[in-house]
């Protein structure tokens, strides 16, 4: 789908109602990154990195899988209550809301607070306990948003409030993004296959959590350097190397475009394919875990226009372009970990990557910061993060948006929260951004607000 052409001149309550969910672009005056070039001795260096840090023994890792009834917070459920009856038998349920009530208090395009959220509903059944088969399981999630975003009052693309955009962005609708299959075929070594999200794929201890229990802002849940090539739920299979306390490997086959609002068997794979691989390396740097994560993707697809799942620019139409790629890197360290309680711990956390200057708007990313567990004993169940972050736009995709919205420069954002624990299933988060939009025709924007987390 292509926009039609349209006025430099456009008002910017005009261009802010344009705006779909995210940040982040650059000078058009600027360096490129030659593919021959430093962007592979990036890649040799940070793998380099990777592997010079890893120890022969490493200590306990933080590990991202699916949660059990039992270690997930809830509201609802008596302890031999029906939910955990039916999870002993196998079959899972989990169902929390986020909801922000957030706003753009100076810069920007509009000062206005909005009130958003979003609701997640899992299903997961264990195929071994239910006599199916052992090591088998099946994921279901159903998603959906609800209320107005900020992202149009800001005028920026990286959204500052990404799940409350997800899955589909502007519609309440309610969206299956998930019915995946899983075989264990060792305890190291799965196959899966099916509908997935894929916004678990850049894991970090630090700054992840799909953006309902860590940072709010897009630029510090996963790299948005992955937006052109990626799409939010589609069709896939692929493998995961999982071992304990060793580096985790996934190679995933995908459909080359976002499926989330239809099953996607009708148009598997008839617009090309996206081939994505990571790698996650325990570190053990001063004594202390951490982790370093390099990955790459490459979709085949005809590119006409710079539309996108995760970031949804306005659909300006690009010369046709065959194939695009990206490289990404992130990083977590502890810098202290509770004696008494080896999961409870702080440190710094940065991610980098670059993409396909032809077909992505953000061509080169990067941000870091510090988060985890507040130190000291009397709140041991809250958390912080301070982050910032920096998106570089193409020259060529740059120029595009340029004729059409006015003038585009690097995208930068601020992000520092509180996540303070009510009860284990309540979480409370005041937050603040400072966000300079990519489109400079808006205003920096102070961004204040609070979200509440609500598992039940």
């Amino acid at each position: 789908m292509t926009a039609p052409m349209v006025s430099m001149q456009r008002p910017p309550t005009a261009l802010a109602a344009l705006m779909r969910p995210n940040c982040g672009a650059h000078d058009v005056h600027r360096r490129q990154w030659a593919i021959g070039g430093p962007m592979w001795r990036l890649a040799a260096g940070l793998w380099w990195c990777m592997i010079g840090l890893a120890a022969a023994e490493d200590p306990p890792q933080p590990y991202v899988e699916e949660p059990s009834y039992k270690m997930a917070p809830h509201l609802l459920g008596a302890p031999d209550g029906f939910r955990e009856r039916l999870a002993d038998a196998g079959v899972t349920v989990l169902a929390d809301n986020t909801s922000f009530y957030i706003g753009n208090t100076n810069g920007g395009f509009t000062q206005a607070f909005d009130y958003a959220g979003h609701g997640d509903y899992c299903v997961i059944a264990d195929g071994g306990k239910l006599g199916v088969h052992e090591g088998l399981y099946l994921k279901l999630r159903a998603e959906h948003r609800y209320g107005e975003t900020i992202v149009g009052n800001v005028g920026c693309f990286i959204s500052p409030t990404l799940i409350a955009d997800l899955p589909v962005y502007n519609s309440e609708e309610v969206y299956l993004t998930n019915v995946l299959l899983t075989q264990e075929l060792t305890d190291a070594f799965s196959v899966f296959a099916g509908k997935m999200d894929t916004l678990d794929g850049d894991m970090n201890a630090f700054a992840h959590g799909r953006g309902k229990t860590q940072f709010s802002n897009m630029g510090f849940v996963f790299n948005p350097i992955v937006g052109a090539t990626v799409p939010y739920s589609t069709l896939g299979a692929g493998f995961v190397f999982h071992p304990d306390d060793g580096p985790m490997a996934m190679v995933t086959v995908l459909n080359s475009n976002d499926t989330t609002a239809k099953s996607g068997f009708d148009t598997l794979f008839s617009d090309g394919l996206l081939l994505s691989a990571a790698v996650r390396v325990p570190t053990n740097a001063f004594g202390l875990p951490g982790h370093q994560l390099l990955g790459g993707t490459w979709n085949s697809r005809l590119y006409t226009s710079i539309a996108e799942s995760y970031i949804q620019y306005p659909a300006v139409s690009t010369p046709p372009i065959p194939g695009s790629w990206c490289l990404y890197w992130n990083f977590d360290q502890y810098v202290f970990v509770d004696p008494a309680d080896a999961k409870r711990g702080w440190g710094p956390f940065g991610r980098a990557g670059v993409a396909d200057p032809d077909t992505s708007p953000i061509d080169a990313f990067l941000s870091f910061g510090v988060g985890g567990n507040v130190p000291g004993r009397r709140r041991r169940d809250d958390t912080f993060g301070v982050g910032w972050y920096w998106a570089s736009s193409s020259p060529q995709i740059g120029s595009l948006i340029t004729s059409q919205f006015g003038p585009v420069g690097d995208g930068q954002g601020i992000e520092c929260f509180y996540n303070y624990a009510v009860t284990p299933a309540v979480r409370i988060t005041p937050d603040v951004q400072y966000v300079v939009p990519a489109l400079r025709l808006a205003e920096p924007a102070l961004i204040a607000g609070v979200r509440a987390l609500m598992s039940f």
